[in-house]
This record gives C-alpha cells, structure tokens and sequence, in this order.
C-alpha cells in the first residue's frame, strides 16, 4: 500500500464517521483531512513497508558480505603473521 492510498483511506474513514446527512461537507472534509494527513506524514519522514523490507533484506546481504570479509581479513592476517614467524 502506497501512502497515498493510506492515507485516501485514512481520510476516507475519518469522513465515514461523520453522519449521512452531511453532504457536501463530508466530502470537503474527506479532501481536506487527506491533504492534512498527508503534510503531517511528509514531515515524518515515513517510508512504506514495502521500502523498509527491502533496505531490511539490502542491509542483510550487506551484513553477509561483511562478515565474509572479515572472515578473509582475518586469514589473511594470519597467513601474514605466519610467514613473519618463518
């Protein structure tokens, strides 16, 4: 879900609970309140979670290929401490 869309339902839901008889200003206040929403949201910074899995699964297969690295580091640095001693 995009944040638009989560906040159109947002909004939406928030106009829902208005009474029927309302009308037109329901749907003022449906468009208003998104518009609202959506400026207080951007100030948050926020991202989907869709884009938050996914900087997860980037920062995982970083943590992997860091590890390896560290795993080759330390062999090497073995390796050079071994032929030191000879």
């Amino acid at each position: 879900m995009t944040k638009t869309d989560f906040l159109r339902k947002v909004a939406s839901q928030l106009s829902a609970a208005l009474p029927r008889h309302t009308g037109t200003l329901k749907k003022d206040f449906e468009k208003n309140c998104h518009e609202i929403l959506r400026r207080a949201f951007n100030k948050f910074d926020l991202v989907t979670r869709e884009e938050f899995d996914i900087q997860a699964k980037v920062l995982i297969r970083t943590r992997k290929k860091l590890d390896e690295l560290k795993k080759q580091m330390d062999e090497l640095e073995k390796l050079l401490s071994s032929k030191r001693r000879k």
